[in-house]
């Protein structure tokens, strides 16, 4: 059920106008997740970035998270900006962008952001996911 609403509220463009989204951060970007890309938001005033992660504990996700937090922070950064962050199922791949940019631009730590996320929304990062954000937060709060 939730993955029907995920992907059907990133490719609902009339709602995300509605909502006065002005960004989107599809987690789960390509052919074989969650396909929309900036050509699927060009007839609308959305800003668009992709990130093709895959849901495995594998898979590496470190190379994308200051990509995604920056693209977050321009966003909010702007009077209007509103980003929907989503991917398949809005448990992991999603989540962990959100803390990550938690994380670099709030400076929280890994602790914090999840705590400042899990009352608002169901999170769930993978393990591979989680132990990249450790190593994250070990960079920007406990190294000296």
């Amino acid at each position: 059920m939730m993955l029907l609403l995920f992907r059907y509220a990133a490719k609902d463009k009339r709602t995300l106008q509605a909502h006065h989204i002005t960004h989107v951060l599809n987690a789960a970007d390509g052919k074989f997740n969650v396909n929309t890309g900036p050509s699927f938001y060009r007839d609308t005033k959305i800003t668009y970035h992709g990130v093709e992660a895959f849901d495995m504990p594998s898979f590496n996700l470190s190379p994308f998270l200051y990509p995604a937090a920056n693209f977050i922070k321009n966003a909010l950064g702007s009077p209007t900006g509103k980003v929907f962050v989503h991917c398949a199922m809005g448990l992991s791949r999603s989540s962990s962008l959100v803390l990550a940019y938690l994380m670099i631009h709030e400076n929280m730590t890994l602790v914090d952001a999840l705590k400042a996320v899990s009352p608002n929304r169901n999170i769930c990062p993978n393990t591979g996911f989680l132990e990249q954000l450790r190593e994250l937060d070990k960079k920007l709060h406990y190294q000296g």
